[in-house]
């Protein structure tokens, strides 16, 4: 595992995030994401070097629409920023979950 998702992978598992359990590596469709909560429906995308090569720009964002139009939400990061600011985005990620989880609220099932 790269060492930014690695350091991401720290705060994530276990449901150190509250209830929410999130697995790494996790198959959807013919991709691979890098973590997933599946009580949520959340992609965790932690980008590296490879992202910003010629033509990985256009490749990412065509599988995002994808994994976003089977209706799970999708939040994506730099390695630099796990880096630099973990906490920040780990603050990130749980105001993205407590979003999704006030939607479901006000929207029930």
């Amino acid at each position: 595992m790269p060492r930014a998702e690695g350091m991401l992978w720290e705060q994530l598992r276990g449901k150190r995030l509250g209830e929410h359990r999130f697995r790494r590596q996790v198959s959807i469709g013919k991709y691979v994401v890098d973590f997933y909560c599946p009580r949520l429906r959340l992609v965790v995308e932690v980008d590296g070097e490879s992202h910003f090569q010629e033509g990985a720009r256009e490749y990412d964002w065509e599988r995002q629409q994808i994994i976003e139009n089977l209706g799970l939400h999708f939040i994506r990061v730099t390695n630099t920023d796990v880096y630099s600011n973990l906490q920040g985005v780990v603050d990130e990620i749980l105001h993205e979950m407590k979003r999704i989880e006030n939607r479901r609220i006000s929207f029930p099932k």
